[in-house]
């Protein structure tokens, strides 16, 4: 593998002196950009672009080119592609989102449920390998995974973004059943991140986007102790690093100090916290990611630069804080407003690091 010139991204995750803050975004191959929409054009789907390693790597350096200011690069694929190995048909509907013909509702076929042979997810791992010969060492590249919670609450309601209640039901009624899922996708998860590792990822991270739904209690019994279960099951180290794991709820800011203490390097925040008092509740035991709204690159320049520079002070001086969003750029950003924020975080963020 060529010799990383740009670590500046895990060196902040391990909580290490930097000369700036870090910055990516979250999402930040995707639709907003006119050069992905036209290789998605071409690709036929998103499914498609997913599982050609050369159309994912294809995306994935696409913002890294538009921007040099970005210090990571993040694996094009997505978070349901486990359960798809797992035989639950996962299937894209226009303007739907994604869907599985079968879900996770009935005792048989929860009990039927086993970690997929990883060969079912080559192509995740052939992207992977394909995109850091590509990167020739520019930044570092970020692998990824849902969370069980969060995969579980497709595997039993079929779709995203729902209230969960079919899910949520079994986790009181038949908590047994709940369990199983999670444990088994908590396993796949950790085989699926260690592949990654193995094929050239150098941090990786859990999108938990669904805990924050979870009561007090709940999000500890059914999304936290996985997300600790993976974390401990992780590959440390690779090419003679450590690398990095981050984790992220949505809507977690209630269990901040729970999150660090599972031995993740670093917690993702949304925008929905002050990154300052994240800071202070968690001392040094973490590194922290975030947490711009994404929404306020809609806005104006001004606005972007005005936010930016907020986040930054409340941060304060100091390592260990890597700049993004609080949730994935939205489709409808301007790319020039997405231009305007990763300019001034690399020209405000010097100065916190004096």
């Amino acid at each position: 593998m060529s010799q990383l010139q740009n670590d500046t991204f895990l060196r902040a995750l391990l909580r290490q002196p930097t000369e700036y803050t870090p910055v990516w975004m979250m999402r930040q191959a995707g639709r907003y950009l006119p050069e992905y929409r036209e290789s998605r054009k071409t690709a036929g789907s998103f499914m498609q672009l997913c599982q050609s390693p050369s159309f994912a790597t294809e995306v994935t350096l696409q913002p890294l080119d538009r921007y040099p200011q970005l210090d990571a690069a993040i694996l094009f694929s997505d978070i349901l592609t486990v359960p798809d190995a797992m035989g639950l048909g996962l299937y894209f509907e226009e303007g739907e989102g994604p869907k599985f013909e079968r879900t996770l509702q009935d005792e048989t076929d929860i009990l039927k449920l086993e970690i997929p042979d990883m060969s079912k997810l080559q192509y995740v791992f052939d992207a992977v390998s394909s995109i850091r010969k590509a990167l020739n060492g520019r930044v570092p590249l970020i692998g990824f995974s849902g969370s069980p919670w969060t995969l579980a609450t497709y595997m039993v309601e079929g779709k995203g973004g729902t209230d969960f209640l079919n899910t949520k039901k079994m986790g009181y009624a038949r908590p047994e059943l709940l369990h199983r899922i999670l444990e088994i996708t908590a396993q796949t998860v950790i085989q699926y991140l260690n592949a990654q590792i193995a094929a050239g990822a150098q941090a990786v991270m859990i999108f938990d986007s669904w805990g924050g739904a979870l009561s007090h209690n709940a999000y500890t019994e059914f999304s936290l102790n996985y997300m600790q279960k993976i974390v401990a099951g992780l590959t440390k180290s690779a090419e003679g690093r450590q690398v990095p794991c981050i984790v992220f709820t949505k809507g977690g800011g209630l269990w901040l100090e729970a999150q660090a203490a599972i031995g993740a390097d670093a917690l993702g925040l949304d925008w929905s916290m002050d990154v300052g008092n994240a800071r202070k509740r968690v001392g040094d035991k973490v590194a922290l990611q975030g947490n711009m709204d994404p929404a306020i690159l809609l806005s104006s320049p001004a606005a972007i630069e005005k936010e930016v520079a907020s986040i930054l002070a409340s941060y304060g001086h100091g390592n260990g804080h890597v700049f993004n969003l609080g949730h994935g750029i939205t489709q409808w950003t301007p790319p020039e407003h997405a231009a305007c924020m990763l300019e001034t975080v690399r020209k405000l963020s010097p100065q916190y690091h004096q």
